[in-house]
């Protein structure tokens, strides 16, 4: 039973954490891709050996490990719990101004700068009535994607600091820059690690056990031109921002594109344009839940390039695929403990579970492949990316009591 009288320190936390610039960039070629990140990882370091991790310890590109050593005598998997120090590039996250706006008692909420979280388009609102909210203050995204679960693993730390009669195995800590650009496993070393079995914090909606993302392919195209002096182009010049601008316009509309596909529909994405008349580059994702469906889409893509440059003679086309991650269902089947661990703490917590496939993915992808099977728990922050991301402190406090539920659940089993 969790203490009722603890005093969380988790928006402490979480306020602390969101002040700290952390944006990524992904148009750099380091790791971290932004110097940044290491302001706040310097901090969570230092604050993970005071709670008593002492071997606590960042590398040079920015990943933190940490354990939390066995109390009991059982023979429990070693457990670790993972989150992102980085937050989207989409938003601004310099100096976050984060706003508690309490007892929320329905409708839209305004948050400055014209902006307002309404509720019609967030419907997890309704179940929110009483609860005190962060929002930011309009000019920049809050962080709560994924400072809410650093912030929760921290405090999770703290409660177990302060009832070292709760017994539990070997606990390890990860944080990683990066995520939020799709690097965030790329140097994670699961071996030194050590952990049988993890669990990102870093879902959503109170209740989230996410086993389930989408497969992600990237795709880049280039489209080559003919450039000559505009005076004198006529019969000459191929211009590729035209062609371009036509494979873009001839991409499907309605059963293939993000704006017009959800639940468990994938779909063909653009990303980026960048080019001149000689060479135009189109970046592109994407995304379904069924592996063998990337390459159709694939395929869709390439026929398209080859319809496009047939209607501009002279033109030619580069197609590349770079593959990028996979559903994580196919190997979280083969290890059932772990989702249904999870499922089992929510119930004694009295939450709902929600099983849903994330129509995204999570470094949980990754790792999941690299040998570390890692689903997605609930962090309790909504819109990410977006100027009306918010988080509700309650949901937090949630999170935090699973986080060390879970972790009793394991060592009960063993």
């Amino acid at each position: 039973m969790f203490d009722e009288n603890y005093q969380f320190s988790v928006v402490d936390r979480f306020i602390k954490y969101a002040k700290i610039d952390t944006k990524s960039d992904e148009e750099s070629e380091v790791t971290p891709s932004s110097a940044k990140q290491f302001d706040l990882s310097k901090v969570l370091v230092e604050e993970l050996k005071e709670l008593g991790l002492t071997d606590a310890e960042m590398d040079d590109k920015c990943y933190i490990m940490a354990t939390l050593p066995s109390n009991t005598d059982k023979d429990v998997p070693v457990i670790g719990f993972v989150s992102h120090v980085d937050t989207s590039p989409a938003v601004s996250g310099t100096n976050v101004n984060p706003q508690i706006r309490k007892n929320y008692q329905g409708g839209d909420i305004e948050i400055g700068e014209g902006k307002v979280i309404d509720a019609a388009n967030n419907p997890e609102l309704k179940d929110m009535i009483g609860m005190d909210i962060i929002t930011t203050d309009g000019t920049t995204l809050l962080g709560a994607d994924d400072k809410a679960g650093i912030a929760e693993i921290m405090d999770a730390l703290q409660y177990l600091k302060a009832h070292p009669e709760i017994k539990h195995g070997t606990i390890k800590i990860g944080y990683t820059p990066d995520e939020e650009i799709g690097r965030g496993a790329d140097h994670f070393d699961v071996a030194k690690f050590g952990a049988k079995f993890a669990y990102t914090i870093d879902g959503s909606t109170r209740g989230e056990v996410e086993t389930e993302t989408f497969s992600a392919d990237a795709v880049e195209i280039i489209f080559n031109g003919i450039n000559v002096h505009p005076g004198y182009a006529k019969g000459k010049m191929v211009n590729s921002l035209k062609v371009s601008a036509h494979f873009l316009e001839s991409l499907p509309k309605e059963d293939m594109s993000p704006e017009t596909t959800c639940e468990r529909e994938g779909y063909v994405h653009p990303v980026s344009v960048n080019g001149n008349e000689e060479k135009t580059i189109i970046k592109m994702i994407i995304r379904d839940f069924i592996d063998a469906k990337l390459e159709e889409y694939e395929n869709v893509l390439e026929e398209l390039c080859k319809a496009t440059v047939s209607v501009y003679p002279g033109s030619t086309y580069e197609f590349k695929v770079i593959k990028q991650y996979r559903n994580m269902k196919n190997i979280l089947d083969k290890h059932p403990e772990v989702e249904n661990n999870a499922l089992e703490s929510l119930k004694r917590l009295g939450i709902k579970p929600i099983q849903s496939a994330i129509r995204g993915g999570t470094d949980g992808s990754r790792l999941s492949f690299m040998g570390l099977p890692t689903p997605n728990l609930f962090a309790g922050g909504h819109n990410f990316h977006a100027y009306t991301e918010y988080v509700a402190i309650q949901d937090m406090e949630a999170s935090v009591k699973n986080i060390v539920t879970l972790i009793q659940v394991w060592e009960e089993n063993a």
